[in-house]
């Protein structure tokens, strides 16, 4: 019996590295999420007590940080919904959804933010 169960897991065990796994798919653009483009982002950050993170593509989640500070994030964008609702926000990603999953460019602060 203990060698049925060590090939039958082993068999699946190999049917598993043959699985191509699908990535993510990033909560705010809806594209797929390259393991190298995957930043975990804090719906309320966490120097305001939160915990729960979800998976964003770096460049969605390197611009909600341009645009909106942490106090702004944790009194009034801690969802995905709230986040699109932000007209920044969605224009970005109204803008970003055309690109390449692993497309990247640099992000820069907003001014408003950057004086905080």
């Amino acid at each position: 019996m203990r060698g049925a169960k060590a090939r039958a897991l082993a068999a699946l065990a190999e049917q598993a590295e043959r699985t191509v796994s699908v990535p993510a798919a990033c909560p705010l653009c809806g594209r797929a999420i390259p393991a190298d483009q995957r930043d975990a982002h804090h719906l309320v950050p966490k120097s305001k007590g939160g915990r729960h993170t979800i998976d964003l593509h770096r460049i969605c989640h390197r611009q909600i940080h341009a645009v909106l500070t942490e106090t702004e994030l944790a009194r009034s964008y801690h969802s995905v919904e709230q986040l699109l609702a932000h007209p920044a926000l969605r224009s970005f990603v109204d803008w970003v959804r055309t690109k390449p999953d692993d497309f990247f460019v640099r992000t820069r602060k907003s001014d408003r933010v950057r004086r905080r």
